[in-house]
C-alpha cells in the first residue's frame, strides 16, 4: 500500500512538473516556422537544448539571428563531440547562441553519423564560426560542408587522424608518439 501510495505521489508531481513547464518561445517560433527544423527539445536547469537535424542548421541560424523577437547575434561557442564507436549517431556539433540586445541563450544540437559526419557552415552567417568550425574538423573529423577554408588549425598539416576521437591512441600515431 505504501509502495503504491509513493508512485502515485511520484506520478502526480511529474504532472505538475510537465503541466508546470512552459515550452521555449524559440523551439516554438521554430517549429511555427517549419515544423521539420526541430527533432527535439531538451529543458534543463533553465536552459533550452533544440534538436536539429543537420540539413536545416544554416537556416535555423539564420533566422535566429535575423529575427527581431530573438536577434541571436553572437555565436558564444560551437564544438564537436564524441560519443564513442560503439554509439550512434556518433558525433555530435552543439552551437551556443546568444543575444547581446535580448539577455537570452539557447543551446542548437546537430547529431552526425560516424560514416558521415557532413554538417553545413554557418561562417557566413557568423564569422567567429571559422574559427570553431576549423577546430572542431581538427580535432574530431566533422567536416563543415561550404567553409571558406576548412584545414587543421591546431595539429600539424600531416598529423594522422583526428586527436578528441574517442578511437584515437592515447600515444597518439608514430611519429608523434611521446616514445
Amino acid at each position: 500500500m505504501e509502495q503504491q501510495n509513493s508512485q502515485s505521489n511520484q506520478t502526480e508531481s511529474q504532472a505538475q512538473n510537465a503541466a508546470g513547464t512552459t515550452p521555449s518561445p524559440v523551439a516554438t517560433a521554430l517549429q511555427r516556422e517549419n515544423q521539420d527544423w526541430v527533432g527535439e527539445v531538451i529543458q534543463a536547469l533553465g536552459e533550452t537544448t533544440i534538436i536539429v537535424p543537420r540539413e536545416y542548421i544554416a537556416d535555423v541560424c539564420a533566422l535566429l539571428k535575423t529575427a527581431p523577437d530573438f536577434h541571436f547575434d553572437f555565436l558564444a561557442d560551437l564544438c564537436g563531440f564524441d560519443r564513442g564507436p560503439e554509439e550512434e549517431p556518433r558525433f555530435g556539433v552543439i552551437y551556443h547562441l546568444f543575444s547581446t540586445t535580448k539577455h537570452h541563450r539557447v543551446r542548437l544540437k546537430v547529431l552526425l553519423k560516424e560514416v558521415d559526419p557532413l554538417v553545413p557552415s554557418v561562417t557566413s552567417i557568423w564569422r567567429t564560426a571559422n574559427w570553431h568550425e576549423r577546430e572542431t574538423f581538427d580535432l574530431f573529423g566533422v567536416v563543415f560542408d561550404n567553409h571558406p577554408d576548412l584545414r587543421r588549425i591546431l595539429l600539424p598539416d600531416d598529423w594522422q587522424g583526428h586527436a578528441l576521437r574517442k578511437d584515437f591512441p592515447l600515444r597518439g600515431y608514430e611519429p608523434y608518439s611521446l616514445e
